[in-house]
């Protein structure tokens, strides 16, 4: 049956140890061997006087070793104790407490002796001590008077336990005593006072000695503290005390530190190697001295150094040799310093370098017992054999000492016994059993026979031979059935037999032998091996950021061997997740519902299989509006500023940015809270300015990046006193709202504002430039005042001044007003037309007197209006167009006009009332202009040699049409064109007659109208002559003979045929060579035929690079329509842009689109109707 076995990466290290000690140490409990011990109670043994005593001593070998104790070194007879019994099979005793016996009548130093008939093995020395916790000694406690700045020691003086007792001091309600740099507890348990302080005064500082092992907690007395203060201290207390209690009658004074504990400059330490080093200082002074530690000479060990009790203590763990020196110790406050050297040596127990190891040899080998150990002072080496010193047991030959060692030459079966090797120094011992067993065994195989082992690829894997043998086998180890004896690099081979393969590949899978063999014999053992793969976590939970109330994911997808099966285990903090709804665990994910500040912390994915385990940890953060602040308070109030002071809320992970203070005027506008300031969010105080007559309270929101807080609660109210207004009202102007008057209006102090009961305002005006007195009338809850009777549109000076029962506010500033406008008085003369093009004309006017204005100048209006076209001779709607001209200018352009037309305009000025008269009106024309294109181009009764053409006349002429020109070329079947013949037509002409053309083609027209300023736009049509009767019979018959039906179907078929082919290959993503003619013809199923034979165009490969020649579509009316809007941008004139003069007036030309002028050979057509494609030989 194969077993399995599973070698995590993580813990091969430790298997490997593990294997190399117990090889080393184990030998099959079948063979004889001497006693080891196994087990044994620790060497300072103390126990509870309470419980029954047990002293434990295991021990195995074969055959199974007896047991024997001494006492104080003589033998001890438990036979002859009925309280004592030793455990059935083992040395255990068990002494009975608990049935009469005393704790203390078992004290001593007990050791146990495991024998049988190839040696014996003793356990330490067991010193057996009962813990005591005995209770204080009743004393006299006076109370403490102590001065307020002076230093005090509470002393504790626990009794002496075993083991020491923890010390701490609490009050009568079993509270401990709040400590600080001030007031701390030392190392022997005494409370000490850097500096007393008048809230140190109580009755019950009490000294608590808690014993663990007896689980007892013994008080000392309550001792009593009095702290006074000289200037408190009355007669009648002074009267009471004598001169001793009260350390004199100065004053509290600041004083420099003096060392409370340890006392003098310099003192001694000796701490022993691998314990925990302690040093202390506490000082007096006032201010409370600051502790500071060095070594004099270097450096505190890092990481191994810590400050405790307020850095009064130096912690050093791990002491050894290295750390001794000296250790120096600095108080210090304002008035100066005061330092200790503490010298420190480590001295060292003995401790191991070399143990002596069990020797398992065969007759007539050789081999060696070490035994070496160091310590300060070094310890001396002894020997024993079998528990008894070496010197004076029964001689072995093949035995020889050498200090610590002892050689074995030529042994044999008798010369099996058990070794004890002792190193003791001042500070302790140590003691090791080590045995020298004789034995000749042929070869065995202790790991079981095709053990499965199964490891991570590209880790390392141990495969397992542990052996026993005597002489010591040789170990061997081969791949396969056949495979050869393993060596090389790739390769490690221990001396417990284990084969190692570092990095373990696929390839390594397989079954392994192991041989071992002596020259007793020879065995084998198979195991198999097995490579999986590394479990592994492809998407990691990643570092979220989410606000509270919020969802949040974390994502861990893995991929793992298919024959492992993974568990997926989710932490929070390294704790299991909190037992809440909230929290949904899926395949792949944790989701995290409603989330909560709790939910704050690292979340852990962990996966495990039997092999392997792989974890991936992410941060949530969860975030939220600031707490709001609390505990407001105001100090320092003034007249105009008081400091506010508050402690922030948290601020739930999402720093705060700054705080926003606002306030509310309880007296003017309750419940109604304003703006203040605002400050950092590292500041929590600020000054704020004031305004009299206020009765502020303040509050304040804490701003983060999520949001605000809520509001703090409010402070505490403070009223301002009174004064006279600080400032006066904004926004004052003067505008008269009728020709006779001047209104007065300006915008009303805030209630904060008006600092103090009854608030008015005194509004003063006078005429400017006129040498008159200020006129002034005082009003009170107005923000308006009308001054009637006033000239039209004079000029004022104006002020208002604020003022309240305790005076007026500083003098106000001056503005300018006017009185009420009337409107304008005269017309502006002078009126002159400049017309610039047949769009564009440009206006002049002479200005307006500016009395006769009467208000603010604000500009003039052209109104401007077509009164008839001049081609037309036919009146129509007059819309009046208006153009406003801001300021004092005297010129403008008037853009848009219609060519050829006849305009009035007139000109008007403004301000601030309305408009004046108008001038007379001007009349003016636009000359003619370039015609649009012809309404229309129709073309009818086509014969074999003629076409009749029709058009209708411009939709806008611009002017007295001239003549019309007529241009026309035929097109080809390739779309070639031909010679283009141009004709003139009269201006009253509306169709025309084409003749002597040929028959069956195609022809293209273009078409426009002229006017003395020359070519409108074109408009373009195509038409083609019919063929002539005998061609259309011939064609006729043709079509009607079966042949040509015949072929015509075969023809259709092998189109049809190409067609599935050239379908098929382009589903497969094949390429054909196609020719799209279909843009250039009307019907993309009929193609052109060839001129020489009539049959079917081909499609060329050539031709798909040919350019595309232009052409146009002819709509199915065939009449050509207007595509383009007169009023497009793009029309204004043919390369020319469009220009803005100095007034931002439009000055570019308006005019129709022209088409450019056909060229033979570079235009094409639309392609021939399907009649006349397959009948055109030209």
């Amino acid at each position: 049956m194969m077993k399995k076995m599973s070698i995590p990466t993580s813990k091969a290290s430790l298997v490997l140890f593990l294997c190399q000690i117990i090889s080393a140490l184990d030998v099959p409990l079948d063979l004889s061997q001497p006693p080891t011990i196994t087990q044994q109670s620790p060497k300072d043994y103390i126990v509870d006087p309470r419980e029954n005593i047990v002293i434990q001593c295991e021990a195995k070998g074969k055959p199974p070793p007896s047991f024997s104790w001494t006492r104080n070194g003589t033998h001890f007879d438990i036979d002859k104790d009925a309280q004592v019994t030793m455990k059935p099979n083992s040395g255990t005793l068990v002494v009975n407490i608990m049935n009469g016996g005393k704790a203390e009548a078992y004290e001593g130093v007990y050791q146990c002796t495991a024998r049988n008939e190839r040696g014996a093995a003793i356990s330490n020395n067991i010193v057996i001590r009962p813990s005591r916790s005995p209770l204080w000694t009743k004393e006299k406690l006076e109370p403490n008077h102590v001065r307020e700045g002076d230093s005090l020691v509470l002393h504790c003086r626990p009794p002496v336990g075993l083991p020491p007792p923890i010390i701490f001091w609490m009050d009568n309600a079993f509270q401990r005593l709040p400590q600080s740099e001030r007031v701390s507890q030392g190392l022997n348990g005494d409370l000490y006072f850097s500096n007393v302080q008048p809230e140190d005064t109580r009755e019950d500082y009490i000294c608590y000695a808690r014993f663990n092992h007896t689980q007892t907690i013994q008080q000392k007395q309550p001792i009593s503290v009095k702290v006074f203060s000289m200037d408190s201290l009355n007669d009648t207390i002074a009267a009471n005390l004598s001169d001793t209690d009260i350390y004199g009658a100065k004053p509290v004074t600041e004083r420099q530190p003096v060392l409370l504990t340890p006392t003098g400059s310099t003192s001694t330490k000796v701490e022993l190697r691998g314990n925990v080093l302690l040093l202390e200082c506490i000082a007096a002074g006032l201010p409370t001295p600051v502790i500071r530690w060095i070594k004099e000479g270097g450096e505190l060990p890092a990481n191994r150094t810590f400050f405790e009790n307020f850095k009064k203590t130096l912690k050093i763990i791990d002491v050894s040799e290295a750390d001794s020196g000296n250790y120096k110790c600095i108080a210090r406050n304002t008035l100066g310093s005061v330092h200790h050297v503490i010298s420190v040596t480590v001295k060292a127990a003995p401790y191991w370098i070399t143990a002596p190891r069990n020797l398992v040899l065969s007759p007539g080998e050789d081999g060696t017992l070490i035994c070496r150990a160091n310590g300060n002072p070094k310890p001396s080496i002894s020997w024993l054999a079998n528990g008894v010193p070496i010197a004076i047991a029964p001689e072995d030959p093949s035995r020889k000492v050498d200090g610590d060692t002892i050689i074995f030459s030529q042994v044999q079966e008798r010369s099996s016994a058990v070794y004890q090797c002792n190193a003791s120094n001042e500070y302790g011992y140590l003691l090791a059993n080590a045995f020298v067993n004789v034995l000749a065994e042929p070869p065995r195989i202790l790991t079981p026979a095709n053990k499965l082992y199964q490891v991570i690829a590209d880790s390392p894997a141990l495969l397992d031979c542990a052996y026993f043998g005597s002489p010591k086998p040789e170990i061997e180890w081969f791949k396969g059935v056949k495979g050869s004896i393993l060596r090389g690099n790739e390769y490690v081979f221990h001396d417990n037999g284990t084969l190692e393969i570092p990095v373990a590949q696929k390839n390594s899978a397989g079954t392994y032998t192991c041989v071992a063999r002596n020259e007793l014999g020879k065995i084998q053992n198979e195991v198999q091996l097995e490579i999986k793969d590394p479990t592994m976590i492809i998407k990691q939970p990643e570092y979220k950021v989410i606000q509270r109330y919020g969802q949040v994911s974390f994502e861990c997808i893995i991929k793992h061997d298919s024959t492992l099966l993974p568990t997926v285990t989710w932490l929070k903090d390294n704790d299991e997740l909190p037992d809440d709804e909230r929290f949904l665990v899926g395949k792949d994910n944790l989701t995290i519902m409603n989330v909560t500040d709790k939910d704050d912390g690292t979340y852990t994915c962990i996966v495990n299989t039997t092999l392997d385990s792989v974890s991936a940890s992410a941060v949530l953060t969860v975030v939220a509006r600031p707490n709001p602040p609390f505990d407001l308070e105001l100090t320092g109030q003034l007249e105009r500023s008081i400091d506010l002071s508050w402690i922030p809320g948290d601020e739930n992970n999402s720093p705060i940015i700054n705080f926003v203070i606002e306030y509310e005027d309880a007296l003017h506008e309750p419940g109604v809270w304003h703006y203040q300031t605002e400050v950092p969010g590292t500041q929590t105080t600020a000054q704020l300015k004031l305004s009299p007559y206020v009765n502020y309270s303040f509050r304040v929101i804490a701003v983060n990046r999520i949001g605000r807080s809520q509001p703090s609660e409010p402070s505490e109210q403070y009223l301002t006193k009174s004064a006279s207004p600080d400032e006066n009202p904004a926004n004052v102007q003067g505008i008269g709202s009728e020709p006779d008057n001047l209104v007065i209006t300006w915008e009303p102090l805030k209630g904060f504002q008006s600092n103090g009961p009854g608030l008015q305002y005194k509004v003063s005006w006078r005429q400017k430039d006129v040498d008159d007195e200020w006129t002034s009338v005082i009003v009170a809850n107005v923000s308006k005042y009308i001054v009637s009777g006033t000239p039209t549109f004079v000029p004022y000076e104006v002020k208002v001044q604020a003022l309240n029962d305790l005076g007026y506010a500083p003098e106000p500033s001056e503005v300018i007003g006017h009185s009420g406008e009337d409107l304008p008085m005269v017309a502006p003369g002078n009126v002159q037309v400049h017309v610039i093009n047949s769009t564009l004309a440009k206006v002049h006017w002479d200005p307006v007197p500016l009395k006769t204005v009467r208000g603010h100048l604000q500009g003039y209006k052209v109104y401007y209006w077509k009164v008839q076209s001049l081609s037309r001779r036919s009146r129509r709607h007059i819309e009046k167009k208006i153009l406003t001209f801001r300021g004092n200018k005297t010129f403008g352009m008037l853009p848009g006009l219609e060519p050829y037309s006849s305009y009035k305009l007139n000109v008007r000025v403004v301000n601030g009332k309305g408009e004046g008269p108008a001038s007379p009106d001007k009349v003016f024309n636009t000359p003619e202009g370039v015609p649009s294109s012809p309404s229309f181009l129709k073309i009818t009764n086509p014969t074999l040699d003629s076409l009749t053409l029709e058009w209708g006349s411009p939709t806008h002429p611009n002017g007295v049409l001239t003549s019309y020109t007529l241009k026309f070329q035929p097109i080809n079947n390739t779309h070639e064109l031909g010679p283009l013949v141009e004709i003139k037509i009269p201006a009253n002409e509306s169709s025309l007659i084409l003749k002597n053309l040929n028959y069956s083609t195609r022809y293209k027209f273009y078409f426009n109208a002229q006017t003395s300023v020359g070519s409108g736009s074109q408009i373009t049509e195509e038409a083609v002559t019919i063929m002539d009767e005998a061609m259309a019979s011939r064609q006729v018959d043709i079509a009607t003979q079966g042949w040509f039906i015949g072929l015509m179907c075969a023809v259709a078929l092998l189109i049809l045929i190409l067609l599935i082919v050239c379908f098929i290959r382009r589903n497969k993503g094949g390429k054909y060579p196609v020719k799209e003619k279909e843009d250039a013809h009307a019907d993309p199923e009929i193609q052109p035929m060839k001129e020489d034979d009539g049959t079917f165009g081909e499609y060329s490969d050539a031709e798909d690079h040919k350019p595309l020649k232009k052409g146009s579509r002819t709509p199915s009316d065939r009449t050509v329509k207007k595509e383009d809007s007169d009023d497009s941008l793009v029309d204004y004139g043919e390369g020319v842009n469009g220009q803005f003069n100095e007034d931002g007036s439009f000055i570019g030309q308006y005019s129709g689109k022209k088409e450019k002028e056909p060229a033979e050979g570079n235009e094409s057509s639309e392609a021939p109707s399907p009649v006349n494609a397959m009948n055109s030989f030209v």
